[in-house]
């Protein structure tokens, strides 16, 4: 068993390692092509005031002067070493830019994450064991639109409802405005988190509500289920008898290869809220040409969501004992 788990770490520690290469030269190259001029975009409207010879310095300061495969290899080896660079933007190192920022975002897809992922498979469960009827159509109805809603116009919509309209929640930010942080309480930042998070995780409960639904109505149909109803099994329990392990495995599947997807709701989510974590300042760092931020945050972005993808094939193994006969965990 050790053996297994070994290669299992063995192989997947290679493949990210593999996976952080290919990013990082792809996202350098598409970040040197792309159209923003980051010594404008760090000007800004001062323009007018600084001259050529400044725009120079200011180049040569951060290494925009420099060809690219040069300024590539710089950064590479300062990454090697533990230094991700300085964001042109905030003037501090990048790790602590997206440390600061990372601990909000993470409550936020985190909630989001779970919100999805329970109310997704309870909806599909509901909707299943009442084929075919009034329950099963207003959740297939209710699914259908959310797919088809962009994340963004809900958070808009949710904002003029609840903050706008009835002011129950704030409008956005993640704290109270002109509040101390020393003096922000838990329940302040839970009443910030509300809305972003129910923007968030409105967008990936449809997917798993509605796989849910299909395969567990396929599993109500088999021989077996078949048998065990004539034994007198029935309800809930019949679902956790027999049901349970054959619709989980879909619905994990569903709900870790969310974190691609998540990650990029976060950055619309956070925009509309104005809450400040990794997607708003991922949002910046492009359309300022930010690039050690911004190759700080795809490096980020990549390893969450391999970290996704690797809980996923290793929950595969514990709800599915199938899974773990073979030659090893991975292939």
């Amino acid at each position: 068993m050790l053996r297994l788990i070994a290669g299992f770490i063995g192989k997947k520690a290679i493949r990210l390692l593999t996976l952080l290469a290919a990013v990082s030269v792809i996202s350098f190259a598409l970040v040197n092509a792309s159209p923003v001029d980051p010594v404008q975009a760090y000007i800004g409207a001062d323009v007018m005031r600084v001259g050529p010879e400044q725009r120079a310095e200011i180049a040569a300061y951060w290494g925009l002067d420099r060809p690219f495969p040069e300024r590539f290899l710089k950064w590479a080896n300062a990454l090697l070493h533990g230094d991700m660079g300085t964001s042109m933007i905030y003037r501090e190192p990048v790790v602590k830019v997206i440390g600061e920022r990372f601990l909000s975002s993470v409550w936020l897809m985190a909630l989001a994450w779970t919100f999805s992922g329970v109310i997704g498979f309870a909806a599909g469960i509901a909707a299943a064991m009442r084929k075919d009827s009034w329950i099963d159509r207003l959740i297939k109805g209710f699914c259908y639109t959310l797919a088809s809603t962009p994340a963004f116009w809900i958070g808009l919509l949710l904002m003029m409802l609840f903050s706008v309209w009835l002011g129950w929640l704030p409008v956005g930010l993640s704290v109270p405005a002109g509040v101390l942080a020393d003096e922000v309480i838990l329940l302040d930042r839970l009443r910030h988190l509300i809305l972003p998070a129910v923007t968030l995780s409105v967008a990936g409960i449809a997917p798993i509500a509605l796989h849910t639904r299909q395969k567990l109505a396929d599993v109500l149909e088999s021989d077996y289920i078949l048998f065990a109803r004539a034994r007198g099994v029935s309800g809930l329990a019949l679902i956790r008898r027999h049901g349970l392990r054959n619709i989980a495995l879909p619905a994990l599947t569903l709900q870790f290869a969310s974190f691609g997807e998540l990650f990029g709701g976060a950055v619309l989510a956070e925009q509309v809220f104005s809450y400040p974590g990794l997607g708003q300042a991922t949002v910046e760092a492009g359309l300022r040409g930010d690039v050690p931020l911004l190759m700080g945050l795809v490096l980020c972005s990549t390893l969450f969501v391999f970290t996704g993808n690797t809980l996923a094939d290793f929950l595969y193994r514990i709800v599915d004992p199938r899974m773990r006969a073979g030659k090893g965990m991975i292939r």
